[in-house]
């Protein structure tokens, strides 16, 4: 049977490998980069963050899986064999970026930073509290992640806003597309939430100029930005520019151009950024391995590989 070479480039690789195993123990599965064994043997690599050059040394691989949302740790690669490279669409994962979302939407608009240090203060004080119908969440990138995201928080009462690069269409969702599009969008946008993707176009897209044609007269009197996308969308001295000189109120980040964040930066102690570490849609691995297996079964069964990324557009 065709091996499966898992090559994570994290703190535990194997703890995925020991799902691999418990999932699918008659598999033949392979570890990066203590295990490989024979090269040809490799039919199916599920990687994250794969070093340079090692995909194209298995020369009968099939497909490439990715055990993120994100392939452009994949399409980076110079050497990159062609055959599919699929995509991580998964139920829970979806889930969780959505609860990022909106939890971090809901700490902006109900001001929880404030009533944080208020309590630090021990000061009883009500602030001015809009409706979310008055207050209007953008959101950056409307694919499968982005979609969900919007639809849950138009329901709880937000106003909804989608940019992409592609026309897309959501029921009751105000959508905008392309270079044109995007004026329009931020015009409106108080709450601006991105989960692009990173391609040569979109990279460096969050910065100081982006964020000057947000909606800072809102109903929130301010602008936020929350980034689950990829870290090279943002330019991090453009945020503390935007967040020293009132261009933005608030900031919560997830996703740096460098992760690890590196503890200089001077991100770490801004007063008005919250940081987390790249875990806003960390999935439970048995649920991602399950969906890669389905994936390979479902292409040994004869049928297509779903959510294959399209080179071209880089997802």
């Amino acid at each position: 049977m065709s091996a499966i070479l898992v090559a994570i480039n994290d703190s535990s690789p194997e703890a995925w490998e020991e799902q691999f195993r418990a999932l699918a123990p008659s598999r033949d599965i392979r570890l990066w980069p203590d295990r490989v064994g024979d090269p040809a043997e490799i039919a199916y690599a599920c990687v994250w963050e794969p070093p340079k050059g090692l995909l194209a040394k298995f020369a009968n691989l099939k497909a490439i899986l990715s055990v993120g949302a994100g392939v452009d740790h994949i399409l980076t690669e110079p050497l990159l064999p062609s055959i599919p490279v699929v995509r991580m669409v998964d139920p829970d994962l979806t889930m969780r970026m959505t609860e990022y979302v909106v939890l971090h939407a809901l700490i902006a608009h109900r001001k929880v930073r404030v009533y944080d240090t208020q309590q630090q203060q021990r000061l009883w004080r009500n602030h001015d509290q809009p409706a979310a119908s008055d207050v209007t969440v953008g959101i950056m990138g409307l694919g499968i992640l982005g979609r969900d995201a919007a639809e849950v928080l138009a329901r709880i009462g937000f106003k909804v806003t989608g940019w992409s690069r592609d026309a897309k269409k959501i029921p009751n969702i105000e959508t905008f597309n392309g270079e044109d599009g995007l004026e329009r969008f931020l015009a409106r946008t108080e709450i601006l939430v991105c989960l692009l993707p990173l391609t040569a176009q979109t990279e460096g897209i969050l910065n100081y100029a982006l964020f000057r044609k947000l909606k800072r007269n809102g109903a929130m009197k301010g602008t936020v930005l929350i980034n689950a996308g990829r870290g090279k969308l943002q330019v991090d001295e453009d945020i503390v520019a935007a967040l020293d000189t009132g261009i933005l109120a608030a900031a919560t980040l997830d996703v740096f151009p460098t992760e690890p964040l590196p503890p200089d930066s001077p991100l770490w102690a801004h007063p008005k950024i919250t940081i987390t570490p790249h875990n806003a849609a960390f999935s439970d691995p048995r649920s991602i391995v399950l969906n890669m297996l389905r994936q390979i079964e479902r292409f040994e069964s004869g049928q297509p590989f779903k959510n294959v990324v399209d080179r071209d557009t880089g997802y």
